[in-house]
C-alpha cells in the first residue's frame, strides 16, 4: 500500500514570527575573539526590487586563521575558541547585519587555498527552499581571481558574490545585498 504523499508548501504569511532570533545572535566576535573585526551588512531584494522585510539570514565561516571548530577539519584543534562561527539576522526593513571576523582562506584540496569568504543560507516566505550562497570580499581581488569555487562562475555573474568595502565607519563594513531573482540575480550554489 502506497501512501500519498504530504505536498510541499510554501513558507508565509507567518514566518517572521517563527524566527529564531536573539538580540545578539547576530554577533560572532567577543572581546578575547582573534582578528580584524567587521561588519557585513545587506539587503534582501525581492523580484521587485523591493526590500523583504521578514527574510532571515546564516551565516557560517572560517576564523581569522582560516579554521573551523568542526572536526572535519584536520585542523580544527586550532580553532579559535571565542569565535562563533555561525550567525542568523533576520531582515528589518529587508536589511541584514552581522558582526565578525574577517576569515582566513581555507583549503580547497590539497594544491588550493579558497579566498577568504562567507557561507550565506537565505530564508524567506514564498520559497519551498532555503537558498545557498558565499560572500567574498571586494578587498581580495588576488585571491578571488584563483578561487576554485569563484571560478565555477560566470564572469559576468561573479559580482553578485562580492561585497564592497564601504567608506567611514567604526569598522570595516562589507555591502552585499542578495537579490533573490530578476535582473542582478545572485548566484546561489547547491548545498
Amino acid at each position: 500500500m502506497t501512501l500519498p504523499q504530504t505536498p510541499s508548501q510554501t513558507v508565509g504569511p507567518f514566518f517572521h514570527f517563527g524566527l529564531f532570533t536573539r538580540d545578539d545572535h547576530h554577533v560572532l566576535v567577543t572581546d578575547q575573539t582573534r582578528g580584524e573585526r567587521i561588519l557585513l551588512v545587506g539587503q534582501v531584494i525581492d523580484g521587485d526590487g523591493a526590500p523583504i522585510p521578514d527574510a532571515m539570514l546564516e551565516i557560517w565561516q572560517a576564523d581569522a586563521g582560516g579554521h573551523f571548530d568542526h572536526p572535519a577539519d584536520p585542523d580544527h584543534a586550532l580553532a579559535d575558541p571565542h569565535f562563533r562561527y555561525f550567525g542568523r539576522s533576520a531582515t528589518t526593513d529587508g536589511g541584514y547585519q552581522f558582526k565578525t571576523v574577517k576569515p582566513g582562506a581555507v583549503a580547497y584540496d590539497a594544491e588550493r587555498k579558497q579566498s577568504p569568504h562567507v557561507n550565506m543560507r537565505v530564508f524567506a516566505r514564498g520559497m519551498l527552499t532555503h537558498l545557498y550562497t558565499r560572500l567574498y570580499f571586494s578587498d581580495e581581488a588576488a585571491a578571488n581571481i584563483d578561487d576554485p569555487v569563484l571560478n565555477l562562475i560566470e564572469p559576468e555573474r561573479r559580482h553578485t558574490l562580492i561585497a564592497e568595502l564601504q567608506p567611514g565607519g567604526d569598522l570595516p563594513t562589507y555591502c552585499l545585498n542578495i537579490i533573490l531573482q530578476g535582473e542582478g540575480e545572485t548566484v546561489f550554489l547547491e548545498p
